[in-house]
């Protein structure tokens, strides 16, 4: 890609190719509908909060950069917005769900990005996600990267690199949910070892006790 976007930018454009994907009737969008969408507090890390004047402001850059575009003809009472981010980076289907998906939520699984991009592509299994990652990741100008492991995670999350390296302390990482059942699972069981350990206690008391009757 032979420009950068900054964070602006990358969520508004990923909520354009997120509406004409899932939502087409309302695509193209009016600046209102772009900003409600920017605004969602559902799929989308960080919750953001933008005003119509940002998001205009942003959609004028992008237009700058060949990365979107207004409609106006007959019949459009209202300016309207569209992109050309997958013809502008030469872009596959799936492709463009994974990496719009990496834009509207930052660094996520393999599991996460295949459940969560359905809406947008309907991928068959995670080795065709694992696939179109290895794509995006590979060539002289990487698309996305591998993060290192997070602590307490077992599966490595993947970032995008439209906006250059990401600063990482501004996403929020919830623990795997497969870690979580571990950690679950180990408490019920300390819990119940610590209560066999308190009846084998009593029942050793109540032997000795009835052991001294006969002594």
């Amino acid at each position: 890609m032979d420009v950068i976007l900054d964070q602006e930018e990358a969520r508004v454009l990923a909520c354009l190719v997120e509406k004409e994907l899932t939502t087409p009737e309302y695509y193209p969008m009016t600046v209102n509908a772009i900003t409600n969408a920017c605004n969602q507090k559902s799929n989308r890390n960080p919750v953001l909060q933008y005003d119509e004047l940002t998001v205009q402001q942003t959609l004028d850059r992008l237009r700058a950069k060949g990365l979107a575009a207004m409609v106006t003809g007959a019949g459009i009472r209202t300016p309207k917005y569209r992109h050309y981010f997958k013809d502008k980076l030469k872009l596959s289907d799936p492709q463009v769900a994974i990496l719009c998906e990496l834009m509207l939520r930052g660094p996520q699984t393999p599991g996460e990005l295949r459940g969560r991009a359905e809406r947008m592509f309907p991928f068959v299994d995670l080795t065709e996600v694992d696939a179109v990652l290895q794509e995006l990741s590979g060539g002289e100008a990487p698309l996305i990267r591998q993060l290192p492991r997070q602590p307490g995670q077992k599966e490595q999350r993947y970032v995008h690199l439209l906006c250059g390296e990401p600063d990482l302390s501004t996403w929020s990482f919830a623990p795997d949910a497969s870690d979580e059942g571990d950690r679950v699972r180990i408490a019920a069981l300390e819990e119940k070892v610590a209560a066999l350990a308190q009846e084998l206690n009593a029942l050793k008391e109540a032997f000795l006790n009835w052991k001294a009757q006969f002594e």
